[in-house]
């Protein structure tokens, strides 16, 4: 008698999928409104103008942007915007009825000089930033204070200092310090932003990641007597110029020695050179013991 063959049902591809793919899109959700709401709050950061100094009707105005950080060269740059109220000003605070001297604090590089009934300019100024180093990277902070009082005609006028940060390499808090009655000024800490600390954090993970997948790669080849494989050489081998390039791609660009070198890229790459030549080694040796069998 000849034997029967019990047909199989179809596969429902769709149903078996979906354990799989929901909890997938659970977590693409998840992760979107968590990154959206980390990048709101950044974005409100950002915005957030501090105001310190004189609320008089007769004031000079001082609106200081932060521009840049040069955290190599430390100094940042300053972008500053003089406005003159009340009966210091005319054409709507765009001019200074007479000569405007702004002198700043001793960190920034140089004062600012305006003459009378001339439009009051925008200006870049240096401020040279303290306490910190680049080979911190990314966890380096840094000081500095900013200061503002202005002369006009030789006598002191109030000032009012409006400071925000648009680097968005760094986060930035703003403490008053003690000034003069017509003084204004803030005591600045400087931190790397949040989401360049992320990005960072998650280059030091990829790199030991890579490192491990290229070493289990290797001991695969080497316990198996595989010989040498030359796609699996070239994937280890492009894996170790990569991750130089990845490396150099990080923001802020660190300089070599930095604490991102030290936690993770130099090993790193040390670990995968190694694996690189220890395969090739071993293939070697797989290779010319076959032949001598044969």
């Amino acid at each position: 008698m000849a034997p029967t063959w019990e047909s199989r049902p179809p596969r429902r591809s769709g149903a078996s999928l979906l354990p799989v793919l929901l909890p997938f899109a659970i977590l693409i959700v998840v992760a979107v409104a968590v990154g959206s709401w980390l990048q709101f709050t950044e974005r409100q950061v950002l915005d957030t103008v501090r105001t310190v100094g004189s609320q008089a009707a007769d004031r000079v105005d001082v609106e200081a942007d932060v521009q840049r950080v040069d955290a190599a060269a430390r100094e940042l740059t300053l972008r500053v915007r003089v406005t003159a109220r009340g009966t210091l000003g005319e054409e709507d605070g765009t001019a200074p009825v007479a000569d405007l001297s702004l002198q700043t604090s001793a960190q920034t590089l140089g004062d600012l000089e305006f003459k009378a009934h001339e439009r009051l300019t925008i200006r870049d100024v240096q401020v040279a930033i303290t306490d910190g180093s680049i080979s911190d990277y990314p966890f380096d902070t840094y000081e500095t204070d900013i200061e503002f009082w202005a002369q006009m005609d030789a006598e002191q006028v109030p000032v009012r200092l409006l400071f925000s940060n648009h680097d968005t390499l760094f986060a930035t808090s703003a403490t008053p310090v003690p000034s003069g009655q017509e003084a204004a000024g803030l005591a600045l800490v400087l931190a790397r932003s949040g989401s360049l600390l992320a990005f960072a954090v998650f280059m030091m993970i990829v790199m030991w990641a890579l490192a491990a997948s290229v070493t289990i790669g290797a001991w695969y080849m080497a316990t198996r007597g595989e010989g040498l494989v030359w796609a699996a050489l070239g994937w280890m081998a492009a894996t170790l110029f990569a991750l130089s390039a990845f490396r150099n791609n990080a923001p802020g660009a660190p300089p070599i020695g930095c604490v991102l070198d030290w936690f993770a890229f130099l090993w790193a790459e040390t670990v995968i050179a190694l694996c690189l030549i220890f395969v090739v080694v071993t293939g070697v040796r797989t290779v010319l013991r076959d032949d001598d069998h044969d």
